[in-house]
């Protein structure tokens, strides 16, 4: 048989066939693809497209911080060329560097030169010397051993955005139109012509984050600012390192990042501003974060096909951006220094699951009452532990606020926890924020922590840790020269330099040294650890006993004679026996000591007149907030008519008193023992009374020191009426007749009408009406101004009309259109308001506004004589709060012998305690310890 024709091929040829086609083929297609590649990549707009996305998948993925080079740089970039300064050399400086944990003080001097720090401790002659050939004059000045500080940086301010006077045209601190507001920035409301920018560069606060309010969730975007005047005069002239997506995303990707910053509020604010819960901001949160992490995961996705070279499946399609996420997601991408105003477990406990539901880390927890008994809370944040931005005292305004306490820096700083004092000006005014430093250090907060607090650690808090907040070469040139030890009461700047320019134009004219070092503070140990236990509203009753011997006391005061009703009956007691809330014995006490009686060791201490508050609703107000807790308001007879079954009664406070409250029995313990208050209203106030703090409810007996006090009238241009209106009605009830029986002991000359006013023109009117009526009835009008912002201006004619001023706010702050034209006081003028009204021949006397800063009345006192240049000695400063006072609202009665005993220094320094009550009123010795 022959071969077939048709004969099959084995099946590996087959095979290697299809393999060697299929080469080919895929060969051709990558050739193809390749070609056009490279076509595509030679287009230069399609290159220039390409490099651009690349660098912007890389800048969002950066770490923001200082430029490699910047420690490298010879001039800050904040001075303008018309800016450029002159260097200054500070010598014979005590310098508190920041370094070494707050711990490193130098000797010596420091360089200031084009913005920046040169040289600090032993300047070189080298430098001194490159100045002079450089034809740089050099200004000297002389510290004299002065303390020296950077500026004071404040992490929490509404300066700029909340402005004052506060006017609606500049009420820019919050939007009221949704909860969640990410894409707002504070910058946008940056008002240039705030009167605090003065005043908050006099307390040395050199640098401030600008934050949104907390009406909302998440109120928007922060900003940081130097506080002097700039050649630009805007807002933006302002900023300090503002991140490179302020105008927009077009700039140069390559740049370092820097650091952005954002508002976040929990609790009462937003729930009262929306009418909705915690549960609602609960999701609020998530829901926003939620749309964030879409909007990053998809930007991140787009990159990932970026970086792997994968441009054909991203044709036709574009980075993902939506304006109003985009500063959220960098939240995300941990770009954001956020800022969380929190009080409470629940609103604390909230934000920590949050972060690690949605992995982002906090920079700072703000007011924060509560931080102090969660710290292990705390310590579960995302990416690490927050730090705690507080006030010093000001507490108890909302419920939320109830528990906070003034051992809470201690506290947390014990657990390790950065502790920040912040101002969240126009709360506190921002010009006084080192003075929350020195109350927490007062309270137990390490000195080196408490001037950290307000220097280096809120400057790392806003990620500024590379440029401001210690002193050292390349670091900007803000410093401080101080008048006495920083943590000492009433220590005040003699100079100010942001940038190196000097900001106080008399520096060191009016400021008299101080004490060069730090105060030796009291032991609150105990106060401490019950404030823990009792998880913020520890018992504060006194122990009361029968007899009490007081050793180690170097001086005795009481009420007496003189021209100022304060004398010293002895000095160097010794030895001061006490017994019924009498003295029986100073200095030879020993048939006393061999009683049954406690022995108080006061370790250089003095005994005291107890101090009187007045101006804060104490006894009446518990929780500001909280109406079911308060009082309430009187009923203003200027809004309508008063119900019928009223008659023509006047509101009396006695009548609405409530004891044993948080505020009254701290204010008893710092050594008030007489508080007058009025009732809390409008035009007629009503009628204030006098009483203790220490008694325990109305029934006690002599709980009431004089039932009625003064009749209280408020005449202002912030009431819903006419100034000449209020003054209309006011004239009509003095030439009237008939009414309560107050108002015609008013008429009488016996019962002093008290008018709350602040405005000098206003104070003008009431002379005059009150020459007007003394004419008319051939009788005194007893009339006192208080607050009387203003009364500067009118001093003599004030004091020519026998009419008395009770200043109650010792710290000026102009924050209505009626009080703009302060007297600043030192450094930025000579005198004070208290001052100025002494030295014209007005009876003075101070009180507070708030009802937690009555427990610092022997501050403000001792503000005033620490400040005056000696003009006010320590027997005007006790009056101002004892006698001067009770004389300015007309008490006709002989006042208590009420002594306070304090341990371990003066009444009106940081080192003493008041560790005891001698109550006459009361018939006991109260003892705190």
């Amino acid at each position: 048989m022959g071969s077939s024709p048709l004969v099959t091929r084995p099946p590996f040829r087959r095979w290697a066939h299809l393999v060697l086609f299929t080469i080919a083929l895929v060969y051709i297609v990558l050739f193809h693809s390749s070609i056009s590649s490279a076509f595509s990549q030679s287009s230069p707009q399609e290159f220039a497209r390409r490099s651009q996305i690349l660098s912007k998948c890389a800048y969002i993925r950066a770490k923001p911080g200082p430029p490699p080079n910047f420690h490298a740089r010879t001039q800050s970039d904040r001075l303008a060329d018309s800016e450029n300064t002159t260097p200054v050399l500070v010598r014979n400086a005590t310098i508190w560097t920041a370094a070494n944990n707050g711990h490193e003080v130098l000797t010596g001097d420091l360089l200031m030169h084009r913005g920046l720090i040169k040289a600090i401790g032993d300047v070189p002659l080298s430098l001194i010397r490159q100045l002079e050939l450089n034809n740089r004059k050099l200004e000297v000045i002389d510290a004299h051993g002065a303390w020296v500080t950077p500026g004071i940086v404040d992490l929490h301010s509404h300066i700029g955005v909340g402005s004052l006077p506060q006017l609606n045209g500049a009420g820019d601190t919050n939007s009221r139109k949704a909860p969640i507001l990410p894409w707002l920035r504070s910058i946008d409301g940056l008002n240039t012509h705030d009167a605090s920018y003065e005043l908050a560069i006099a307390g040395g606060v050199t640098t401030a984050q600008i934050l949104p309010g907390s009406a909302n969730n998440i109120g928007g975007q922060a900003f940081i600012i130097k506080l002097r005047p700039t050649a630009e005069r805007s807002p933006s002239s302002m900023l300090l390192e503002p991140p490179h997506t302020l105008n927009g995303s077009h700039f140069d990707h390559t740049l370092t990042p820097r650091w952005r910053h954002m508002k976040h509020a929990c609790g009462e604010n937003p729930s009262r501003v929306y009418g909705m819960t915690r549960l609602d901001s609960g999701w609020n949160f998530r829901a926003a974060y939620d749309s964030a992490r879409k909007l990053r995961d998809a930007q991140d996705d787009f990159c990932a096909k970026v970086e792997s070279d994968s441009w054909d499946d991203l044709a036709g399609k574009t980075f993902p951006e939506e304006l109003q996420w985009e500063s959220l997601v960098d939240v995300l991408r941990g770009r954001v220094k956020l800022a969380v105003h929190c009080y409470e477990a629940v609103d604390l406990d909230g934000i920590v699951r949050l972060t690690n539901e949605f992995e982002f880390p906090v920079a700072s927890f703000h007011h924060a009452g509560e931080t102090y008994l969660v710290p292990e809370l705390l310590k579960k944040t995302w990416g690490g532990t927050p730090a705690i931005a507080l006030f010093a005292s000001n507490f108890r305004k909302k419920r939320e606020a109830y528990r906070g306490s003034e051992f809470a820096p201690r506290v947390l700083a014990e657990h390790g926890i950065d502790v920040v004092m912040k101002s969240d000006h126009p709360v506190v005014n921002s010009r006084y924020l080192l003075h929350e430093a020195a109350q927490a250090h007062y309270y137990g907060l390490d000195p080196a922590l408490a001037l950290l607090s307000v220097t280096y650690t809120p400057a790392i808090a806003m990620g500024m840790g590379h440029r401001i907040g210690m002193l050292k070469p390349g670091y900007d040139a803000d410093v401080v020269i101080w008048s006495s030890h920083p943590l000492s009461l009433a220590s005040t700047p003699t100079q100010v330099y942001i940038d190196g320019i000097p900001q106080l134009s008399l520096p060191g004219h009016y400021i008299a040294k101080g004490p060069s070092t730090p105060p030796r503070t009291p032991n609150f140990d105990l106060e401490k650890v019950a404030a823990v236990a009792h998880e913020g509203i520890p018992p504060l009753e006194p122990r009361s006993v029968h007899s009490v011997m007081f050793v180690n006391v170097s001086g005795l005061y009481m009420r007496g004679d003189d021209s100022s009703g304060v004398m010293r009956v002895s000095e160097q007691a010794g030895l001061v026996g006490v017994e019924d809330g009498r003295v029986v014995c100073v200095g030879h006490c020993s048939d006393f000591a061999e009683g049954d009686v406690d022995i108080v060791n006061l370790e250089g201490g003095a005994i005291t007149p107890g101090l009187t508050s007045f101006g804060a609703p104490l006894g009446l107000v518990e929780i500001r907030l909280e109406p079911s807790t308060n009082d309430g308001s009187v009923h203003n007879p200027l809004d309508g008519d008063l119900p019928a079954i009223l008659g023509d009664t006047i509101m009396r406070a006695q009548d609405g008193l409530m004891f044993g409250g948080q505020n009254l029995l701290l204010a008893y313990r710092s050594g008030v023992t007489t508080a007058i208050t009025a009732p809390s209203g409008t035009f007629l106030q009503g009628v204030s009374t006098a009483f203790s703090p220490g008694a325990a409810h109305a029934g006690v007996e002599n709980a009431s020191v004089v039932d009625e006090v003064a009749l209280h009238v408020g005449i202002s241009m912030s009431s819903r009426v006419s100034v000449s209106t209020q003054v209309a009605a006011l004239r009509n009830m003095l030439f009237g007749e008939g009414g309560d029986k107050v108002l015609r002991s008013v008429r009488k000359g016996k019962t002093t009408l008290v008018v709350d006013v602040e405005s000098a023109d206003i104070m003008a009117t009431l002379l005059r009406l009150k020459d007007e009526y003394e004419a008319h009835s051939g009788r005194e009008l007893r009339m006192t101004f208080a607050g009387a912002t203003e009364a500067h201006i009118l001093a003599h004619e004030i004091a020519r009309a026998g009419v008395s001023v009770i200043v109650t706010q010792s710290k000026p702050f102009p924050s209505t259109w009626e009080q703009q034209r302060i007297l600043a006081g030192p450094p930025i003028t000579q005198e004070s308001l208290v001052t100025a009204l002494l030295k014209a021949g007005v009876n003075v006397a101070i009180g507070v506004v708030e009802e937690s800063s009555a427990r610092n009345t022997r501050f403000e006192a001792g503000w005033f004589l620490l400040t005056s240049n000696g003009f006010v000695d320590r027997t005007t400063a006790l009056a101002l709060a004892t006698t001067n006072l009770e004389k300015a609202l007309g008490v006709q009665r002989d006042m208590p012998q009420d002594l306070v005993a304090y341990r371990g220094g003066d009444v009106f320094e940081f080192e003493a305690k008041a560790v005891g009550v001698i109550s006459e009123t009361l018939g006991r010795i109260d003892l705190f310890v």
